[in-house]
């Protein structure tokens, strides 16, 4: 018997009021008809500009990568993926939530695993020079002291490292530490947290909007075509901290708020671009009605990260201060035309939530949930306004695009899931990408 201990009556796929479903039906064409249009012309666009001299380090904007064609390697993925779309949705309906949860991450991580290694592996993109793992040499056996000098010596360092601040350094250092050295042990955790996302914003929507819309969204989270950046991106790993840092602050209690606190505030520590992603949290603790002593307890483990990391002698402002530096004088990166990257970044978007997130936001998805999608799409805009994410948001987007994809759970039928796993093949297939 399913547990429905979690349902909200009245919330979950129903359409509000004065909006019949045959109207809302009527959008879903024109929303797939935008939704295409916006790849299409940033595509076109972006090759044009190529031509012109004006993406010299895009050669497949806007994304960053080559194109290409996998064919036998992808067939694993292939099956794995027509199987899951048949069976994970009414496994996920029938077990209790938390053997639904169980389930969904274990396809969260096959799907994403299968696709990575129908290329050249999990590990491969931590490999590269300019990753986080190159600069661990120059950590040692001395992380405080190199912490202390991290502003300093920034130009000296890999070029992932230089845009973001020391904390993903830190935790890859801490893994080595613990004995799990090299890019394998590091691909491992960053593709366990990264689908481990999947299960966290589930536990969220059900405090939010119920668990029948969480059940809803469960097979899209773990099938997402994001998935081909989650194996393996760090990015991946703050979409997973980012995504826990809400779950446990919206289930209200006290006692774990602190923890929610340290993995939220630990986020501006992780990348200067999750800064907007606080929205998430201070919307979803606004709907889930989280009671003043849990927003305290959560104030405190934030402000404690900050403590640690000033104790530490790196000041957040100065880190910003020293990667713009590095980043503005950049002629690849900093050169990129604004206007362009402005809505072909949010076409980046688009690829990684798939077409049922398109179908599904037109849909009108209960209120807390379009709550968070909301705030992760205010989020994504203001980031995108700024100018600072030009290019190479496939892996910037991933803690956002989670949270939007929550928007396809509207889209009912197995037809939709279908056509996200067959998004995330074709970008699999086609897109030779760094990361």
């Amino acid at each position: 018997m399913v547990e429905r201990s979690g349902d909200r009556p009245g919330t979950a796929g129903e359409a509000p009021a004065g909006r019949p479903p045959a109207r809302q039906g009527r959008r879903v064409p024109v929303a797939l008809a935008v939704w295409a249009a916006l790849i299409g012309w940033s595509f076109f666009e972006g090759a044009a500009l190529r031509a012109r001299g004006a993406l010299p380090i895009d050669r497949l904007a806007p994304l960053h990568g080559d194109l290409r064609l996998l064919t036998v390697t992808l067939l694993p993925a292939a099956v794995f993926a027509a199987i899951a779309v048949l069976t994970l949705p009414p496994l996920v309906a029938r077990a209790r939530f938390g053997w639904a949860l169980f389930v969904s991450y274990g396809f969260a991580l096959a799907w994403t695993v299968l696709l990575a290694v129908s290329d050249d592996g999990l590990a491969a993109p931590l490999t590269h020079a300019t990753d986080y793992l190159a600069v661990l040499p120059a950590v040692g056996n001395d992380p405080t002291g190199w912490l202390a000098g991290f502003t300093r010596h920034l130009p000296d360092y890999p070029t992932h490292v230089r845009g973001h601040p020391p904390l993903a350094v830190l935790v890859l250092w801490a893994l080595a530490a613990a004995g799990l050295r090299g890019p394998a042990w590091a691909a491992l955790l960053v593709v366990a947290a990264g689908c481990s996302a999947t299960v966290a914003i589930a536990v969220t929507v059900r405090r939010l909007a119920g668990e029948t819309m969480a059940r809803r969204a469960l097979p899209y989270l773990a099938l997402t075509p994001a998935a081909v950046w989650i194996a393996t991106s760090m990015d991946a790993f703050f979409a997973g901290v980012g995504a826990w840092g809400v779950a446990l602050l919206v289930l209200g209690r006290a006692w774990i708020a602190f923890a929610a606190g340290l993995l939220l505030g630990a986020l501006p520590y992780l990348s200067y671009g999750l800064v907007p992603y606080l929205l998430i949290p201070v919307v979803a603790g606004v709907v889930a009605r989280v009671p003043r002593a849990t927003v305290l307890a959560a104030l405190a483990g934030a402000a404690s990260v900050t403590a640690a990391f000033a104790a530490g002698g790196f000041l957040w402002p100065a880190g910003v201060l020293a990667t713009y530096a590095e980043w503005a004088p950049d002629p690849g990166a900093a050169a990129r035309p604004y206007l362009y990257f402005l809505v072909a970044d949010l076409a980046v978007l688009a690829m990684l939530t798939g077409p049922a997130t398109a179908a599904g936001l037109v849909r009108l998805p209960p209120y807390g949930v379009r709550a968070v999608v909301a705030a992760a799409g205010m989020a994504v805009l203001a980031l995108d306004l700024s100018g600072v994410t030009r290019g190479e948001v496939e892996r910037i987007w991933l803690p956002y695009a989670v949270w939007i994809g929550l928007a396809a759970g509207m889209s009912p039928g197995r037809r939709w899931l279908a056509a996200q796993v067959v998004t995330g093949l074709l970008l699999q297939a086609l897109v030779d990408s760094p990361w």
